[in-house]
This record gives C-alpha cells, structure tokens and sequence, in this order.
C-alpha cells in the first residue's frame, strides 16, 4: 500500500547554504537529502514524504524545500516557516509549490511566533490560503499558553512529535492532560514521531508506549498520523527509521488501523494521491 513519513527535514549544501536566522547548527552526520529521504522511504516500502522546515540550519529560507518538492513527481510535500515580511507573491508561489502548512516553533526565540500581533497575522494568512498550522514545542506550559489562540484561529492544527511530554512526570502532567483535552475536543491531529526524543530508555522505546496509547484514544485513530524525524537531528543517541517503524507496529497492532496513521488520514491532510 502506499504509505507516509509526515515528518523529515532535507539539506542541500551544493543547493542552498545555512541561514543566519537558523535556529540550530546542523552537524555533518545530520545532513540528508531529498533524493536521500526518497530511496531511503522506498527501501522501506513507504511512497511519499513530508518536508518540515526545523528552524535550524536554513533557517526560514524554504528554498530547498520548495525544489526538492518541485523534483519529487509528487511524492513530496511541505510545511514551512512564514516570516511577517512574507510577501503574498510568495505565498502564492508556496501554495503552488506544495506547501501544505506552516510550523511555529514555540521554544524558539528565533522562530516566527504564534503569540502576538505577527503569529495572528500569521494564522490568518494561512487561513486564506488553506493551510494548517503546525506545533512544536519543548515544554508543556507553552501549549498551554497557545491553546486559546489555537481554539481562536479556525484552521487546521497538528501537534509534533507526541507533545513531546517528560516521561517521569506520569500521564497526569499538565501540559501532556491538555494536550490529551485538546484532542478529545477538537479535530487536531497528533504526529506519532519523535519518541527517541523523550524516552529515557532508547531503543525499542517501550517507555513511551503508554503515552502514545494515551493519544491514539484521546485523538481517535483517524486524527493520528507518523513520522520518522529523519535525519534524526540533535538526537542525543543513535536513531534508525526502522526501529521506530517497529515501535509504531507495536502500539498500532491492526494492520487496518496502520494503514489510517500511514496513508488515509496523511493522504487527506496533505492532498496526496497515490
């Protein structure tokens, strides 16, 4: 079946050259290219991606991005960040391009932000044009502190990499219960990516089973999508798609049920056919 990795990130030196308003150094073992992302989904049966801008290495230059999607024969889309100066000519050309939606990084000072005049502006340009909104974050009080604007902005929204809770404070934590809230009372979507950023035990990871389980019953089956975090930036341990790929297996045992994460619901989210 065709299936979707909802999260990757791609580097291109000889393409594009880092940013100065990168948020993160990228490392030389980190660095991956699309035509890289592509061959290694294909050696796991898998057909189509998503590029996320991270903030870090281009910084809010989503040049690369929108070449290699344009390269891709429609297997790739994007996320992007979207700077206040973002002229609307440009806009239009990242609709055209593939962009699906745009991130907000919560924890980053350098990210454009979703509080304030310019993350409302933000929200609203992406209303118009169709976009979601996507969220990452550290720490559980900066989704609490986004929600009301979150609830306020009328579009899509995808929370990244499980919420990424502390798994020594329980299921019981409060930015983690507002994020299960979140789920049971809107349509938001849970990206089941990043566990190798909160376990504590590493690989196979079975310490986050329970947190994942916790968002699979809060957000509903068809409100949950996955993804890799390939290439694995700033992890603090060594990481391979294929063991997180089993973890996946192992929490989401119905094939049925796989087949939703892995292809229906990203395939509608993102607009893809197969």
């Amino acid at each position: 079946m065709p299936a979707v990795d909802s999260h990757a990130h791609a580097f291109d030196l000889t393409r594009q050259g880092w940013g100065g308003d990168r948020g993160f150094d990228i490392q030389a073992n980190e660095l991956g290219t699309a035509p890289q992302f592509l061959h290694m989904l294909a050696s796991h049966g898998f057909t189509h991606g998503v590029l996320i801008n991270p903030l870090g290495g281009y910084g809010a230059n989503n040049t690369y991005m929108l070449e290699a999607i344009a390269a891709s024969a429609g297997r790739l889309k994007g996320v992007a960040l979207l700077p206040d100066a973002t002229p609307e000519a440009e806009i239009h050309r990242m609709v055209q391009g593939g962009i699906v939606g745009i991130r907000f990084n919560l924890d980053f000072p350098t990210s454009p932000p979703l509080l304030g005049p310019v993350g409302e502006r933000a929200l609203a340009r992406a209303r118009d044009v169709g976009w979601f909104a996507q969220l990452h974050y550290h720490h559980g009080d900066s989704l609490i502190a986004a929600l009301p604007r979150l609830r306020a902005a009328k579009l899509p929204v995808i929370i990244d990499h499980c919420g990424r809770p502390e798994l020594a404070g329980g299921l019981d934590q409060p930015g983690f219960r507002a994020l299960l809230e979140l789920g049971r009372s809107s349509d938001a979507v849970i990206k089941l990516s990043g566990i190798f950023r909160f376990s504590v035990t590493d690989s196979p990871y079975a310490d986050t089973d329970p947190f994942v389980a916790a968002l699979i019953e809060a957000f509903g089956i068809d409100r949950c999508i996955w993804g890799s975090d390939w290439p694995f930036l700033r992890a603090r341990a060594r990481t391979d798609f294929g063991p997180l790929l089993a973890a996946l297996h192992r929490v989401l045992p119905d094939a049925a049920d796989r087949e939703k994460v892995l292809w229906t619901n990203p395939a509608r989210l993102f607009r893809m056919s197969a």
